[in-house]
């Protein structure tokens, strides 16, 4: 860059970065926040790296403690950590909760995402490895990229956008061999009605479009789809977990590779043994 005349500016650029006074509106510019997308692009990807294979489950926040629906998540959860996946929810409360308390309980390892919202809302006390984003669509990428199935508990507009996000993903081929299991009969089934005579009667999706998601009530049903689907035993699946443990966490120090000394937010380590 060259600049002459008045063109020249009084400062140098390290005059203007060391300066005490500098106004600090740079930080709320569109260049500065790109630096901040991708910061948080660098975070996720460091902080999810090593996870062994993995289950994204979405589910309401809305969920009470004793709900039926928290019981099925947290069965759900337990069951894909007896299977050998980490599971990865929203780390907030409800369903999400109960599904990270489940795979915690198993033995499991419990990957929350959560995200900046105008309301307060951290991290539940069951996430063993957590971060917290401040865009959702670099959170969407984070529940993508480090999953191999998809599992939806009954939600409201947060769960519908996450479960139509993934059925256009799959449906335009950006992932494959990704199978999408609809976890509530009763809640799900108008939904799908829906598709079928309305959306598929006008011709706006395929009818193979409809196969691509799998509506069950049972806990093992959903475990067996997402192991047929991404044609892995429940063998190989615990294997893999086995192997790539010490790589994610370290009990002794809570390292998590990309996130050194990282802690939840109560304090503990990551990567500590439950209290």
């Amino acid at each position: 860059m060259t600049a002459r005349g008045d063109q020249v500016q009084a400062s140098t650029t390290d005059q203007r970065l060391l300066g005490t006074r500098s106004p600090a509106s740079f930080v709320h510019s569109d260049p500065w926040r790109v630096l901040r997308i991708q910061s948080e692009f660098v975070e996720g990807f460091g902080l999810l790296a090593d996870l062994p294979p993995a289950v994204t489950v979405f589910g309401s926040a809305r969920v009470a403690r004793d709900e039926p629906e928290y019981e099925l998540g947290r069965r759900l959860g337990a069951a894909l950590a007896d299977a050998g996946y980490a599971v990865i929810t929203g780390g907030g409360p409800g369903a999400m909760e109960a599904v990270n308390r489940g795979a915690r309980e198993a033995g499991g390892l419990s990957v929350g995402l959560g995200i900046e919202l105008p309301y307060e809302q951290s991290l539940n006390e069951w996430v063993d490895l957590g971060v917290s984003f401040r865009y959702f669509f670099v959170r969407k990428t984070m529940f993508v990229k480090y999953a191999e199935a998809f599992v939806i508990l009954p939600g409201g507009f947060g769960t519908l956008d996450e479960l139509f996000e993934a059925l256009t993903l799959l449906q335009t081929g950006k992932v494959t061999g990704f199978p999408i299991v609809l976890m509530g009969t009763g809640y799900w089934a108008g939904l799908l009605d829906w598709l079928r005579s309305t959306v598929l009667g006008a011709a706006r999706i395929k009818p193979g479009d409809l196969d691509l998601v799998t509506l069950t009530d049972d806990v093992d049903e959903a475990v067996d789809v997402i192991l047929r689907g991404t044609g892995r035993s429940a063998a190989e699946a615990e294997t893999a977990v086995a192997d790539s443990a010490d790589s994610v966490l370290d009990a002794g120090t809570g390292d998590v590779p990309g996130f050194a000394g990282g802690t939840d937010q109560t304090g503990r380590p990551l990567g500590t043994e439950p209290r």
